[in-house]
Formats: structure tokens, C-alpha cells, sequence
């Protein structure tokens, strides 16, 4: 049991980094993480703000036709838009800023929702003192998506319902290369589009 414990501690440490794209000691994320706790000392209260706040006040730049690629955390707050993978940056970054463990997750879903093509789709698992990791998807919501923030009950974006889709095992505390890829190389948010990553087999 302590040797579980132990590494349970460490491996958690890992989700409370800053790092080249969670920037969470970026004086910008660092504050408005402040500001999210204010008054707070419930780590499912200040989620649900940070989440919130991704959802709502940072545009997914696809449902907005917003022309600006982002990456970093500091990036997706200073333009208030990115992607769905860019959006779960600044999300990671506010909960680790308040030392709430953050993770990325990812799905593999439909483009056109009616089979192939599919694409990888990016959101987080938050570590919660009373439920263990928990999913959110702070992508956006929009007509036919509505992601809530509810613990323990998982409210996502999207459902998985097609062959070929599924979700990718495990928690990252990185951003797969794939998507780091994509975001780096692409100058626009239609080209973003054109090029979304996928994954030929689930990364491990």
C-alpha cells in the first residue's frame, strides 16, 4: 500500500507541471487562475470556473471561422480561441496553476460525424479529491453539443457512436506530437482543418 501511495505521488506531480505548452507560469494564465479561485478553497468548485471560463469565454476557432492558430496556454488566453486541443491547454494550465492535477485526454471522432474520415478530439481529466480522474470537454458548446460540468457524471461533448471511433487509453501530460504538430506547422484555421491529426493505432 505505501509503495501504491508513493507512486500515485509522484506520478501525479507530473500533471501539476508547467511546461512549453501547459505555460501556467505565464503571468497572464497565473492570474486569471487566481482569479478563478477567489474565495475558493474546494477543488470542485474552482474546476467547475476553470472550466467554465474555457468553455465559454475562449471561441473555438472552427465555430467562430477565427482565422489565429494557437498552442500554448498563454497563446489560446491572449487570443481568447483555439482548437479543441489548444482550448484544453489553458484548462490544464488554470487547474494546475491552482494545484489541482490536470491531464490531457483524447478521443478519435468522426470529422463529418457519419464514419471515416475521424480526427483526434482533445479535452482533460481533472483529479478530484472525492471522484479520482474525471473527463471534461471544454471545447464549446454549440446546437447538438452540450458538455457540463457534473462529477461524477460525464457529460462530453461528443458521444462515441460510430466504428472507428473510440477513446484514447490512458492520461497525457503532454500534448500528443500529433497535434503539436498540426498547431505548429499550420498558419490558419482553415488549414488546421484540412490537416486535423489522427492516430493509425491508439498511442500508448
Amino acid at each position: 500500500m505505501f509503495r501504491r501511495t508513493v507512486l500515485f505521488h509522484m506520478e501525479k506531480e507530473k500533471f501539476l507541471e508547467s511546461s512549453a505548452f501547459i505555460d501556467w507560469k505565464n503571468p497572464a494564465v497565473t492570474e486569471l487562475a487566481e482569479q478563478l479561485s477567489a474565495g475558493l478553497v474546494d477543488d470542485v468548485a474552482i474546476s467547475k470556473n476553470c472550466f467554465e471560463f474555457v468553455r465559454d469565454k475562449i471561441r473555438h476557432s472552427h465555430d467562430f471561422g477565427i482565422k489565429t492558430v494557437t498552442a500554448k496556454a498563454s497563446e489560446v488566453l491572449e487570443h481568447k480561441t483555439g482548437y479543441c486541443y489548444a482550448k484544453s491547454h489553458l484548462l490544464a494550465a488554470l487547474l494546475r496553476a491552482n494545484n489541482i492535477p490536470a491531464a490531457l485526454s483524447y478521443q478519435r471522432l468522426s470529422i463529418e460525424e457519419d464514419g471515416a474520415p475521424f480526427c483526434l478530439h482533445g479535452l482533460n481529466s481533472i483529479y478530484l479529491k472525492g471522484f479520482g480522474w474525471f473527463r471534461v470537454d471544454a471545447r464549446g458548446n454549440k446546437p447538438g453539443v452540450n458538455a457540463q460540468f457534473d462529477p461524477p457524471n460525464e457529460q462530453l461533448a461528443f458521444p462515441i457512436k460510430w466504428d472507428g471511433e473510440y477513446s484514447i487509453d490512458g492520461i497525457f501530460h503532454e500534448p500528443l506530437a500529433e497535434v503539436v504538430e498540426v498547431l505548429q506547422k499550420c498558419k490558419s484555421e482553415s488549414e488546421v482543418f484540412r490537416n486535423l491529426p489522427d492516430v493509425k493505432s491508439p498511442p500508448r
